[in-house]
């Protein structure tokens, strides 16, 4: 199982992206949107420390703020997180969304850096695969 993260940095104004093995899923395990998480339990520098902003599960379902727990529902949306914009005032639709905890299902979870650490975040980014040059 891997989990995708993408990291906010608001002073450089770049998202980092990381891939997370199984391994080192478990700090997130059971954290819910606006929980703090300590950057060295991602291998980020000391000091940082990042907030959970939201994700989507494996099906791309979007993980929504006031859904308790990690597995899907289907309720009813005004507006906000999973809902388009349609344009008709007044408009409720029954939606399917993911819970606000990170569970086993989770995909991918945005995280944004609140408290900074002394060595710059770009040490963390994946190095792209380079592809083969044709000649």
């Amino acid at each position: 199982m891997e989990i995708k993260v993408n990291i906010g940095d608001a002073k450089t104004k770049k998202t980092y992206n990381k891939t997370l093995t199984e391994e080192n899923i478990t700090p997130l395990i059971g954290k819910r949107i606006g929980d703090i998480v300590k950057g060295e339990s991602l291998e980020l520098p000391a000091g940082y420390e990042l907030e959970v902003r939201g994700g989507s599960d494996n099906a791309g379902f979007p993980m929504r703020k006031d859904v308790t727990g990690s597995g899907r529902k289907k309720i009813l949306i005004v507006g906000g997180v999973g809902m388009k914009n349609q344009g008709r005032k007044g408009l409720k639709l029954r939606k399917m969304v993911a819970g606000n905890t990170i569970g086993e299902k989770t995909a991918q979870i945005n995280l944004k850096v609140v408290k900074w650490g002394k060595e710059p975040i770009e040490k963390v980014e994946e190095p792209a695969a380079e592809e083969p040059k044709a000649e």
